[in-house]
């Protein structure tokens, strides 16, 4: 299976995929019983469900440290590449990418690491490229961050040989500013004759410039939605050719009425939220930067229902409303954590997606 004949490729006017189901806790920093137990076994029943669902996509969090506080959440984590390869094999047609955090692992590793996937799961498999950003995760490796832009420049030699890895037949040699290869030739080549799907999340300028070299589909960070017609704008224009689309990360909580959904959510974040583990994660987001009390409570808030992500909450018919106004802004689909990614399937599955059938925006 080629990459635009795979399900990110397919009509459904809007694509949704799971985010994050490989870390404990998911997405939520909660205390609540239903925190997400980030077993395999859950994993791949969760992968199985999502598949048999028709979402298009399973899209794992690159982690190496925890949140801290009492949940530490994603403390527990499975490596992705071969967490992806684990649940390909037991999928049909979803596709499953691996994050990477480029500056941690060698192109040539990689680059066979990722064949293997994408052999296993018959072109199914897609790859997620991070430049970095967590100073404490690169310090554990050993390995200093480098300023922002530079990250890119690291980013595109690396990605570079990767894909010349995957399509040359003949050995290369690569001399850039960070590598200097020799010899260079990898069998076998990616699944019938035609590379991974390749993703990256940068909002900055050489982030967005590195995606429309480099990428078939561009995540970004949505904050407030009457700001997203504009970022969708700014965004387009570093759409790759052919791309797979634009899509944003969230969470969703869902419930069968409004007040339901909001009790839910109260239940989750203000009676068993963590929010010493908020503490450390704004301390993490804000590089230690000062924020305005109003603000910092808002945040706070929002990382423990979905670690930062946007919060899709609402009744069954708002949620496909809210799915409908972001794809009216201009988005292709949302990666979103669940609660509980098992539990609150039959949820989306049964309730969200025929909604979203009658308003056009899935076959």
């Amino acid at each position: 299976m080629k990459r635009n004949q795979t399900r990110m490729y397919g009509p459904n006017k809007f694509k949704l995929g799971l985010f994050g189901l490989n870390c404990s806790g998911g997405l939520t920093m909660t205390k609540a019983p239903e925190y997400w137990d980030a077993s395999f076994d859950n994993n791949l029943q969760a992968a199985r469900l999502a598949d048999e669902a028709g979402l298009e996509f399973l899209l794992p969090i690159g982690r190496w440290h925890g949140y801290g506080g009492e949940t530490d959440t994603a403390g527990e984590s499975f490596e992705t590449l071969t967490w992806a390869s684990g649940l390909l094999a037991g999928t049909r047609d979803i596709c499953i990418f691996g994050t990477v955090h480029v500056s941690l692992l060698s192109p040539i590793f990689a680059a066979k690491q990722m064949v293997t996937a994408h052999h296993i799961g018959e072109g199914r498999f897609g790859l997620n490229i991070v430049s970095g950003w967590n100073v404490g995760e690169h310090e554990m490796h050993g390995v200093q961050i480098r300023e922002h832009d530079e990250r890119y420049d690291y980013s595109e030699e690396w990605v570079t040989i990767v894909k010349r890895i995957w399509s040359e037949d003949e050995p290369f040699d690569f001399k850039g500013k960070y590598f200097d290869l020799k010899g260079v030739l990898l069998k076998p080549k990616p699944y019938d004759d035609d590379r991974p799907l390749l993703i990256s999340a940068g909002n900055s300028g050489a982030g967005l410039a590195f995606a429309g070299r480099h990428a078939d589909c561009l995540f970004t960070s949505v904050r407030e939605l009457d700001e997203l017609s504009g970022k969708v704008a700014e965004l387009q224009k570093n759409r790759p050719a052919g791309s797979a689309g634009l899509y944003a990360s969230g969470h969703l909580i869902c419930k069968p009425t409004a007040k339901e959904a909001e009790e839910y959510y109260h239940y989750l974040v203000y009676e068993h939220g963590d929010w010493e583990a908020a503490e450390h994660t704004v301390k993490i987001r804000t590089r230690g930067g000062s924020t305005s009390g109003a603000k910092l409570a808002q945040m706070k808030e929002v990382i423990i229902s979905g670690t930062g992500t946007y919060p899709v909450v609402g009744s069954y018919d708002a949620v496909a409303d809210r799915f409908r106004q972001l794809s009216d802004y201009g988005l292709d689909g949302m990666a979103v954590g669940l609660v509980n990614y098992i539990d609150d399937m039959p949820a989306l599955r049964d309730e969200v997606l025929p909604r979203l059938q009658r308003l056009g925006l899935r076959a």
